[in-house]
């Protein structure tokens, strides 16, 4: 079992030149060493397009998901209606997630994680909008049931983080197949260029 070190994850958080509404994106990583995982994520800048690389070592003996989380200090406005991505993958399906942050979407946490998944093709720059009525409550990776699909509302002004996941899971729960996501061991990357709101 690895030792998960929260703090220092926080620590060597890495500051980017994305930002989401007028909020500069600072990513840290959160993987499943904090349930004894044994995956491992880096994040790092990508100069050449002010973006930033997720990447890293999927090991699902014994866990199975990897992200980085960044603060979005102003919350999202309103009026927004989704988020518009540019990205370059691996051909894995990942995820997009907003939360209020503070652990929020944790299996114990008080409030859900929302989620949308983001399909990539291998090593082709791509563009997504998302919008905000595809994402989908979620505690600890699993799918909610009807009454938290009733019972939890997105409200784009409590959304405080904003982040990326490779998990076993998609964003209803379902298993996230062999081939998007992968088995055993294996190394993931996927660059994020620009995000947006539309």
């Amino acid at each position: 079992m690895m030792n998960y070190d929260r703090a220092g994850n926080m620590a060597s958080a890495v500051s980017t030149k994305l930002s989401l509404n007028d909020a500069k994106l600072v990513f840290h990583r959160l993987d499943d060493g904090v349930m004894g995982g044994r995956s491992n994520t880096s994040q790092e800048m990508i100069n050449t397009i002010n973006g930033i690389l997720f990447t890293g070592t999927i090991d699902t003996n014994g866990g199975g998901f990897t992200s980085i989380r960044s603060p979005i200090n102003n919350g999202l406005p309103a009026d927004a209606k989704g988020i518009k991505l540019k990205y370059k993958g691996d051909g894995k399906t990942y995820k997009v997630l907003l939360s209020e942050g503070n652990g929020a979407g944790g299996p114990w946490a008080s409030s859900p994680s929302w989620q949308a998944d983001l399909k990539t093709k291998r090593n082709q720059v791509e563009e997504h909008k998302i919008d905000f009525s595809s994402f989908k409550p979620s505690f600890g990776g699993r799918g909610s049931s009807r009454q938290e699909l009733d019972k939890y509302i997105f409200r784009q002004l409590d959304m405080k983080q904003i982040g990326f996941m490779l998990s076993l899971k998609l964003s209803n729960g379902d298993p996230n197949p062999v081939e998007t996501f992968g088995e055993g061991i294996f190394d993931f990357r996927l660059e994020i260029h620009e995000i947006d709101l539309f």
